[in-house]
């Protein structure tokens, strides 16, 4: 029962939670011990409650996954993980989040109820209204980076929010398209909500959030707080890694279309990896070190 177990609990898809460490970098404090000790409990509580509406989610659609050509293979939908199991693990879970939410302070414990709660709402609603399943599913990751904040103390910018929710929108519009591939002319029996999509529609979508998303990132590098706040002009040098990641996501979605979808994708996609660490490394190097010129010699340009 373990395998199944771990596999509903679906580890890939943690990466997500990643969001709740962005506030701890761009605030500078990966040298607090205590704020980094903080941020990595609020990652924990996060995959917690993940997890449990994980499994809540495939408890209440396994009779729809056993008809979906990928949703079939999970193991409730399966026979390979029952019912009772699954729901004792979601308690657990459950109970864990909370129980670390409540460590970490009143607010982060508001933000994460209320990202449980949406994403119950979403498990039962808001995935059947047109647009509003997206924005859901981008709002998620908008908490993410909140509580990341609230776990460390740190004031969210409105750069770090714009940047937040247009890539957000831009993962979420691009995991409908992929659905709405991958099941061609079934998509709608399997998820009502895909009748009201279309590729075109999508494609105008991803094209929007897409240019918004690269516009949001090149506006905080260059703007004068972002500057001012870490002492160089530096950040902009990061843009092509951006340009570069944002690329190669459209490039696996549109050009190597599977049966995964665009996100297990990138981690299983060696260059996209290979872009994002040096995309970390690149920015806590400039954030930390004072920009590129102590590794250039003198100041940059």
């Amino acid at each position: 029962m373990i395998r199944p177990l771990v596999l509903s609990l679906r580890p890939a898809q943690w990466a997500k939670n990643l969001f709740v460490l962005a506030p701890l970098v761009f605030g500078h404090l990966l040298g607090d011990r205590a704020a980094v000790e903080r941020a990595l409990l609020a990652l924990l509580a996060f995959c917690c409650a993940a997890s449990t509406i994980y499994l809540i989610n495939d408890l209440r659609d396994r009779e729809e996954d056993r008809n979906h050509p990928l949703k079939r293979l999970r193991p409730l939908a399966a026979g390979t993980l029952s019912a009772p199991a699954a729901v004792a693990a979601a308690v657990v879970l459950g109970a864990t989040a909370l129980a670390l939410a409540l460590y970490l302070g009143r607010a982060f414990l508001v933000v994460l109820a209320v990202y449980l709660a949406l994403n119950l709402l979403y498990t039962h609603w808001f995935k059947h209204l047109v647009i509003l399943d997206v924005m859901s599913i981008s709002l998620g990751f908008v908490l993410r980076v909140v509580a990341g904040a609230e776990a460390t103390g740190v004031v969210v910018s409105r750069w770090l929010f714009l940047c937040t929710i247009f890539l957000a929108l831009f993962l979420a519009f691009s995991k409908r398209r992929h659905e709405i591939t991958l099941l061609a002319g079934a998509a709608a029996g399997q998820r009502k909500v895909l009748d009201h999509y279309s590729p075109a529609f999508l494609d105008q979508m991803i094209n929007v959030v897409t240019a918004s998303s690269v516009v949001a990132y090149a506006l905080y590098a260059v703007a004068p707080e972002t500057v001012a706040k870490y002492g160089t002009q530096d950040l902009v040098y990061t843009i092509p890694l951006v340009l570069y990641g944002i690329f190669r996501y459209l490039y696996l979605m549109y050009q190597k279309p599977g049966e995964r979808n665009p996100t297990e994708a990138i981690l299983r996609d060696p260059p996209f990896l290979i872009n994002i660490v040096l995309w970390g490394l690149t920015v806590v190097w400039i954030v930390y070190g004072g920009g590129l010129a102590p590794l250039l010699g003198g100041s940059t340009p």
